[in-house]
């Protein structure tokens, strides 16, 4: 046989079970699921009974819905940057040769080690109006009057939802951003300070702009979490006070496991599908076709 004949067989042979994987449970999955979505499937007897784009209607006439749609927006356009941002500064530090990298770069992806639940539950403590680290540790520093009641108040939980998810996905953004850098040619870093370029303007000219592929996987990470942040919200205050800090996910599982809305609940499910996919697909276009 043909090595290079061979070499293919052995290489399709390898990627075929994970291409059947992801066939089955993504595109097939999905695929049901947006059949649910269009029957009237109610309560734990399944019901396939074909009701059109009904449930998809309900959705958009649903307050709840906006209210959701609205706050994952806000998740998009302050979480992401916001990690994104904090996760480069980290990783410039980083890339300064410090002593101790590896002890600092252990602290950093730390929080991101953890579960979602132990830190929901954590910062679910730390939040708490009378009990709660942060407004003790204010009254303990003769700043009472920065006291709050934060994921109690509605006009302010979903800030603090936001700075509680930059906390924990920091590192792992800052690690991201490292091995971006650390990926560069020394030798470009090299002949760039021989030039005359040092530190603001070397990462400016040189190193910045080598790191589109971090950028991406960075925005494409963070952007699906925000779609689908469920674990987190649910656990450090299920979605309240009220509706303020549902998202779409939050709003999903109320839906479909808690009012047994199977159907309804399976509209929710294809809307964040489809939601990640406009907002992924055409940045990945952008970011590789020239490539």
């Amino acid at each position: 046989m043909d090595p290079k004949k061979k070499e293919r067989i052995i290489t399709a042979l390898i990627i075929l079970p994970a291409f059947i994987s992801i066939f089955f449970f993504f595109y097939c999955f999905s695929g049901w699921n947006f059949f649910i979505s269009l029957t009237d499937w109610e309560g734990f007897v399944p019901s396939y009974n074909l009701v059109g784009f009904k449930n998809y209607m309900a959705l958009f006439h649903d307050p709840l819905f906006w209210i959701s749609l609205k706050n994952n927006l806000l998740l998009i356009l302050i979480f992401v940057p916001g990690v994104i941002l904090v996760g480069l500064i980290l990783a410039i530090l980083l890339d300064q040769k410090v002593r101790g990298e590896g002890v600092f770069r252990t602290v950093y992806l730390l929080p991101f080690a953890l579960s979602f639940v132990v830190t929901a539950a954590l910062w679910a403590w730390m939040y708490s109006p009378r009990v709660g680290t942060i407004n003790v540790l204010l009254e303990k520093l003769g700043l009472g009057f920065l006291k709050s009641k934060w994921i109690t108040d509605s006009n302010i939980v979903m800030y603090c939802i936001i700075a509680a998810l930059i906390w924990q996905f920091a590192g792992y953004s800052g690690i991201i951003f490292l091995a971006g850098i650390r990926s560069i040619p020394g030798s470009q870093i090299a002949a760039a300070k021989v030039d005359g370029a040092f530190t603001f303007a070397l990462y400016r000219r040189i190193i910045l702009p080598q790191l589109k592929a971090s950028f991406a996987t960075a925005f494409i990470i963070f952007m699906c979490f925000a779609l689908k942040a469920f674990d987190f919200i649910w656990v450090l205050n299920r979605g309240g006070p009220g509706y303020s800090s549902h998202i779409l996910g939050v709003s999903m599982y109320k839906e479909t496991f808690g009012l047994d809305k199977f159907a309804y609940g399976s509209a929710y499910a294809t809307i964040i599908l489809v939601l990640s996919l406009v907002v992924v697909v055409p940045f990945l276009y952008q970011v590789y076709r020239g490539e």
